[in-house]
C-alpha cells in the first residue's frame, strides 16, 4: 500500500482559491473530475513529461495539460522562438502580421481537408464558427453532432443558464453507430447543414474508440447523399495521430476540420481550415472577430512546434510507445483478473473499469486512481491520457509496473 502523498500547500491553496473563484480553480479541473484528497491541485513548475505540484511532489505527467502537450513542457526551442517575435517584433497588433500567412500555408501542406483558414484561439471557438459555417454555406439549420466539442451554448453538456432554443436543433448521435446517424439525417432531410464528429470517438468518461472499419467513409457518404457539412473536430486528434490529423491517418477528407491542442505545445492557438467554396462565406456572410484571434506568439509556436513535429519524426516515436506501452497495460489487466479495459492505443492511453449493475466498478476506478497517483503517475480517472515526446521508455515501463501494481491494491475490493 503507497503512502498518501502531502499535499498540505495544495489544500490550503484551494480553501483560499474557493474565495476568489467560482468553485477555487474552473470545470474539469475541480477536485470532484480525479480522486478528492489524493490528487494535488495546484502545479508548480513542469519539464519535458513531468510535473511538480506545490508541495514538491514530482509525477510522471500523461494528462499533458488535456492534450496540448505534445513535445513536453518548456520545450526551449518552441519557448525561444516565441521569446524572439515577443522581443523583436512584437505579436499584439491593430493589423495582421506576415506570419499568419506563413503558418495558413504550412495549414493546407499538412491537412487534407485544408484550402483555407481561420485562425482563433481555442477549440470552442474553432468548432462554433465551423458550425456558423456550415449554416451558412447550406442555408440550412440543424446540426448532427457526435463527441465533446466545447463549452459553448450550442454544444455544452451542463445546460444551466441556457435557454433551449440555442440548443434544439443540435441532434447527437452515437459514434460507430452509421444507421442512427442515416436515421437522423433521413427524418431532418431538409433542414441538415451539417455534421460534426471526432474522428477518434473519445466520448466523456467512457474507452476511446477507434472507428470501425467503413464508419469514416460511411459518414462522408452520407453527408454527400443528404447535402449537409461534414466537420471532423479534430481538436485531440490534429497533430498527434498524424502531422494531417485522423483524416490524413483514415484517408477519408471532410469539408471542414477544427485543429488546435497538440499544434502549439501549449500555446493558445487553434483553427478552422476547409474547402474555399465552403470557408469563403466568411467573406462577407459570417462574422468572425476577435481582439486576440490574430495573436502571433502562438502562431510562432505553432510553426515551431509543426517544423520539430516534421523534422524529429515525433510522432512515429509517439506511436511506437504508445503500441509499446498498450501492449504491457493490457497484458497487466490480462494478467490481474481485475474488471478492468484498456483503450486509447497509441495515442490516447485510457484505464476503465466496465459498469455493473452494483456499481463496484466506482470503487474500483477510486482506489485505482488513489493508487497510481501515491506512486506518482499522473492520470485522470475520467478523462484518457496522451503519450508526449519527452516521456521516455523508463517512463513508460515505470507507469506499467504502477499499473500493475495499482490493480493488485483492488484485489480485496472484488
Amino acid at each position: 500500500m503507497a503512502d498518501k502523498l502531502n499535499l498540505t500547500k495544495s489544500m490550503a491553496m484551494f480553501e483560499d482559491a474557493k474565495r476568489l473563484a467560482p468553485g477555487g480553480v474552473a470545470g474539469i479541473r475541480r477536485p470532484y473530475n480525479f480522486v478528492p484528497g489524493e490528487y494535488p491541485i495546484f502545479f508548480d513548475h513542469a519539464k519535458g513529461g513531468r510535473v511538480t505540484d506545490v508541495d514538491g511532489n514530482e509525477y510522471i505527467d500523461y494528462l499533458c495539460a488535456y492534450g496540448p502537450i505534445i513535445l513536453g513542457y518548456r520545450e526551449e526551442e518552441v519557448d525561444n522562438a516565441v521569446i524572439e517575435q515577443i522581443k523583436n517584433k512584437g505579436f499584439c497588433f491593430s493589423l495582421t502580421q506576415e506570419i499568419t500567412n506563413t503558418l495558413i500555408e504550412k495549414l493546407i501542406d499538412c491537412i487534407p481537408s485544408c484550402e483555407m483558414a481561420a485562425m482563433v484561439k481555442t477549440g470552442s471557438d474553432a468548432t462554433t464558427i465551423a458550425v456558423r459555417t456550415a449554416r451558412a454555406y447550406t442555408g440550412k439549420t440543424k446540426i448532427a453532432r457526435c463527441g465533446y466539442h466545447g463549452w459553448h451554448d450550442w454544444c455544452v453538456e451542463v445546460k444551466g443558464g441556457i435557454p433551449q432554443k440555442l440548443y434544439e436543433d443540435i441532434i447527437e448521435f452515437h459514434y460507430n453507430d452509421l444507421d442512427q446517424l442515416e436515421d437522423i439525417l433521413k427524418a431532418n432531410s431538409g433542414d441538415m447543414a451539417g455534421i460534426i464528429i471526432t474522428p477518434v470517438g473519445h466520448p466523456l468518461a467512457a474507452d476511446v474508440q477507434m472507428p470501425a472499419p467503413g464508419y469514416l467513409e460511411g459518414v462522408r457518404k452520407l453527408a454527400d447523399q443528404y447535402g449537409c457539412v461534414l466537420i471532423f473536430d479534430e481538436i485531440r486528434s490534429g497533430f498527434r495521430c498524424s502531422i494531417g490529423g485522423a483524416q490524413k491517418y483514415f484517408g477519408v477528407t471532410p469539408d471542414l476540420t477544427t485543429v488546435g491542442k497538440a499544434m502549439a505545445n501549449g500555446y493558445a492557438v487553434a483553427a478552422l481550415v476547409g474547402k474555399r467554396e465552403i470557408m469563403s462565406v466568411m467573406v462577407d456572410k459570417v462574422f468572425l472577430s476577435s481582439t486576440f484571434f490574430p495573436n502571433t506568439d502562438a502562431q510562432i509556436a505553432a510553426l515551431k512546434t509543426i517544423e520539430i513535429l516534421e523534422r524529429d519524426k515525433v510522432l512515429d516515436d509517439i506511436a511506437a510507445k504508445g503500441v509499446w506501452f498498450g501492449e504491457r497495460v493490457q497484458n497487466v489487466i490480462n494478467e490481474s483478473g481485475i474488471p478492468a479495459a484498456f483503450s486509447g492505443s497509441p495515442w490516447m492511453p485510457f484505464v476503465t473499469f466496465p459498469k455493473d449493475e452494483t456499481g463496484l466498478y466506482k470503487k474500483l476506478r477510486n482506489e485505482f486512481y488513489t493508487q497510481l497517483i501515491r506512486r506518482k503517475v499522473f492520470l485522470q480517472p475520467y478523462h484518457h491520457g496522451y503519450i508526449c515526446y519527452r516521456h521516455s521508455y523508463d517512463d513508460l515501463q515505470y507507469t506499467v509496473d504502477m499499473i500493475k501494481e495499482s490493480l493488485a491494491e483492488l484485489k480485496p475490493i472484488c
